[in-house]
Formats: structure tokens, sequence, C-alpha cells
């Protein structure tokens, strides 16, 4: 009975190989997509069971990769491992596409894997040299063509011009726009700098790539004041700050000579700001003096006057007077020499709701007061017999040696009494705000001629 069990054991084991033989070549290993950057070493699998003599093939499209254990292609990046597992190494854009696993008799499904290879993004600028120059008022056009595998994006920014290193701008406009092209049109002096193009699709870092844009434009000068005061044996400093694209040459004249540097004139730069130094000055170093930039595309000019007149009054007291019928004036004056003479007009004015009627000028002088033993002379004046509850204004004027100063800004002041005096805070903003120093050209004009005709 035994021996009959081992007879039956053997047949079933013999049928079943034998059935197993029967069923054919089936793979084991499935189909696939695979992702894969340049530069990468990729693996493709191939596994068949019941292959018995049956042969393998790799292929790519029509092309034959691999026969059994043959290498047909002639790329040695290309090669068997383990078995029948396709290996590419160094794996290149070209690489992708389906590869195919195939069984000769085709009895079984061939088995596809799919390849995509992700290629980090890659720049080509224009100008190529990075350095773009226009007019102002003009165009330019900065350009980054990218190419990458997914298709790149492309973004532009101005970068902050005070770092060696890329720095984007802090604030939420500093990205200019997108696309392979930044156009700026209408250039002005504010668009020169630097700009960036960053180019990123996700495979590696980005790339930035960083452009320089001059925009070129005759000088501009402007000057820090266009009255210098000083006076004899003390020291004038004159300064200008040229802007220019191309450099500009600066050249200072007194009147219409042109200065050279002695042991009291030095003239100096630094960055964009030039300055004119006399020390010790003499009368004869006062006058009008310029500030004169040239460069290829033009020449611009500043004046500058070098006096030792007196500065221009300054009004110190309150606006509201303390008394119904009397008001003290006070005011500063700088001048180096003593002071020869001051005058003070002032006059009522009549206002109301809708209008500014301004009364007759009063014409003062004001005794010049002691040498101050400094530049700046304080003055104070007391008037009387003003009308209560009533606005007033007055401007001033101081002589030295050298001549008058310029007419005093408008100054304005009011009186106390009766219903006004309630009011007295509502009114003191009024003349404190920057109305207070507006006077009609009419009356700007006869106070100016008023005061010269009595000098």
């Amino acid at each position: 009975m035994e021996g009959s069990w081992l007879v039956l054991a053997a047949v079933l084991i013999a049928a079943r190989a034998q059935t197993n033989r029967n069923d054919g070549p089936r793979f084991l290993s499935r189909g696939h997509s695979f992702r894969t950057v340049v530069g990468d070493t990729l693996l493709l699998p191939c596994q068949v069971q019941n292959l018995g003599s049956l042969v393998l093939l790799w292929r790519r499209g029509p092309a034959v990769l691999t026969a059994a254990s043959l290498m047909v292609t002639r790329d040695e990046r290309f090669r068997l491992v383990d078995g029948y597992n396709l290996q590419i190494t160094d794996v290149g854009p070209q690489d992708a596409g389906d590869y195919v696993c195939q069984i000769s008799d085709r009895v079984a499904r061939d088995q596809v894997h799919t390849v995509e290879v992700l290629v980090p993004p890659s720049v080509r600028a224009s100008p190529e040299s990075r350095h773009a120059a226009a007019r102002r008022g003009g165009a330019a056009v900065l350009e980054c063509r990218a190419a990458g595998n997914p298709v790149p994006s492309v973004t532009w920014h101005k970068l902050l011009s005070l770092y060696p290193q890329v720095v984007f701008q802090n604030d939420s406009n500093s990205r200019l726009g997108e696309g392979p092209q930044l156009q700026l049109s209408r250039l002005e002096r504010t668009h020169s700098g630097r700009y960036a193009c960053t180019v990123d699709n996700g495979v590696g870092p980005p790339l930035v790539t960083e452009f320089q844009l001059q925009v070129l434009y005759p000088p501009e000068i402007t000057v820090e004041r266009s009255w210098v005061h000083t006076g004899e044996g003390f020291r004038a400093e004159l300064l200008c700050t040229v802007l220019a694209d191309p450099p500009a040459e600066v050249t200072w004249y007194q009147n219409s000579f042109p200065l050279s540097a002695t042991d009291r004139i030095t003239m100096s730069a630094r960055g964009n700001n030039h300055t004119l130094l006399i020390a010790n000055v003499q009368p004869e170093d006062f006058g009008n003096y310029s500030c004169v930039a040239d460069n290829s595309l033009g020449r611009s000019r500043r004046h500058v006057e070098v006096s030792g007149r007196p500065g221009p009054a300054r009004f110190t007291s309150a606006p509201l007077a303390r008394r119904p019928h009397e008001y003290t004036l006070s005011f500063t004056v700088d001048s180096y020499p003593p002071l020869d003479e001051l005058r003070l007009l002032y006059r009522q004015l009549a206002i109301n709701e809708s209008f500014q009627q301004p009364g007759r000028w009063h014409d003062v002088v004001i005794p010049a007061p002691s040498p101050a033993g400094s530049l700046t002379h304080r003055v104070t004046h007391l008037l009387t017999n003003l009308q209560a509850a009533a606005v007033y204004e007055a401007i001033v004027q101081a002589k030295n040696r050298y001549g008058w100063n310029e007419v005093s800004d408008i100054f304005q002041f009011h009186t106390l009494g009766g219903a006004h005096t309630a009011h007295a805070d509502e009114l003191t903003p009024m003349f404190a705000s920057a109305d207070t120093h507006r006077l009609s050209s009419f009356a700007s004009a006869l106070a100016l001629y008023t005061l010269r005709a009595l000098a």
C-alpha cells in the first residue's frame, strides 16, 4: 500500500512539472514609469519565469539594444545586470522614451517602461556681456532664454545695489515681471542698477543671472545753498551735487573766470559731492560762483552767491500778543559784521470769512543792536498804539556794510481784546499755519519797493 502512494506522488510531481513547462514564459516584473535626473544611473527591471529556450530582447522603438546576453547597441552606458535588468549610466535628455523588454516568440505580452528625464534649468542671456546701456528716455530689453524639463519659469527682479551679492528688494513691488524678456521703456536715471532673472523648474537649485543696466544722461546739478553768508577773515563752503552718466568733469567759476586751487582755495570731490572751500575770505572773494559739469551728453550749471550781506531775518516771537494795544516783535539776523540799520514794515489786516483786506504799511526804523560778538544778532522792538483784537503782519530787512539782505518772510500776529479774547486759542492755529506767510503778489511787491526806496 505504501509503495502505491509513492508511485502516485511521483506521477503527480511529474505531471505538475509537465504542466509548468506547458504554462510558457511570464513576466515577474511590471512595467513602470521612471523619472530620473540628468547624470543619474537608471535600472529598468525585466524578470521572466519559464523562459526556456526563448530569447529576451531590449528595444527602444525599432532599435534593438540587447538580444539574450549580446549587447547590440554600441552605447557603453547600457549594460545588463542581475539577470536581464537594463542599466543606463549617466542618463541624458536623449534617453527619455519607452523601453520594451520583449520575449522572442511574443507569446507573452511585452513589458514597457517609460522614462522621463528631468533636466535642470539652463539660461542663455542677452546681451551676452550682461551689460546694457541706453539713453534717458529710451528703452532697454534684457533677455533670459531658459531651457529644461519641466519647462522653467523666469522671474525678474531689481537688486539692491548696495550689496555685492544678489539681494532682492524687500518690498512687494520688487518683482518686475515674468517671462523671457524684461522690457524697460521711458528710462530715467533711477532705472540704472542691477537686475536679475531667476530661472527655476524644481530640478536642482534655481539659476540667477545678473545684468547691469546703465542709463546715460547729461549732468544734473543741485546746490546745497544758492546763497552762502560769510565775512572777511571767515570761511565759505560751497557744495554742489552732480549726477551724470558718463561721469561729468566739474569746474568751478567765479563770475566768468575758472578757479584754480590756491593756498586759500581748495576744491575736492567725494562721490557725487563737489566742494569749494574758501579760507580767510577777502573782499575780492565775494560774488557769484558757478558749479559747471560737462559730459559727452551735455552741460549743466548752477550758481551760488557768496555774500557778506546779512542773512534773512527769522521771527522768534509768539503770534499772540499779551496786551490789546501792544506787541513785542522779536527776530534774529545772522551777520558777521555789525548791523548798521534795520527797517520794519507792518500793517493791520481786516479779515472775515471771505476775504483778507490789507491796510496801510507803517514804516519803522529800528536802532541797530550793539555788536553781538557772535554771528547771530537778536532784536526786539515794541509796537504800540495797535488796534485791539486785530490781525497784523510784518516784514523786516537788515543792512550791514555789505548791503541790505533779502526781505524776510511775512509774519502775522494778533492782539487781544473784546470778544476775540475768548477765542484766542482758536485763532492761534490759523497764524501758525503755512498760510500765515502768504501775501498777495501786489502786497509783496509793494512792501519790497517801499523798503528799497527807503534804503
